[in-house]
């Protein structure tokens, strides 16, 4: 096994239960019952291995990529096992401009921006 890439940590694939069975067996760690995730590795190499609702793959997930369907659907976005599993890398993925902030004024809501009072033009007096 020496050599040989078992997990590709930039572009993750779904692994078979099978293929995770042997990896347990292989660390000496009981596979039955299967269980609903494995963390492997340490800062930017970790990576869970998650057993889907069906229990018949292990999606692979890191705080990049994960190999669930619903990555595929929605890309730039992150899914909800990266959410859950890496939920440091949500404050670090965003920046400051990214975070929504309060309306300051700047519209209120009807059929323009607000003007403010000093940029307004004065009536002129003893108009209608």
């Amino acid at each position: 096994m020496a050599g040989k890439t078992l997990i590709n940590i930039e572009k993750p694939q779904t692994q078979t239960v099978d293929s995770v069975k042997a990896l347990l067996a292989w660390k000496g760690r009981a596979s039955d019952p299967l269980p609903s995730f494995i963390e492997m590795g340490k800062g930017d190499n970790r990576l869970v291995l998650i057993l889907s609702n069906k229990k018949d793959c292990f999606y692979v997930t890191t705080a990049r990529e994960c190999s669930c369907p619903a990555r595929s659907w929605h890309p730039g976005q992150r899914c909800k096992h990266q959410r859950r599993y890496f939920p440091e890398e949500i404050a670090a993925t965003k920046s400051p401009a990214a975070i929504r902030q309060l309306n300051q004024g700047a519209w209120h809501g009807h059929n323009g921006p607000v003007i403010e009072d000093e940029v307004r033009p004065a009536k002129a007096a003893g108009v209608a």
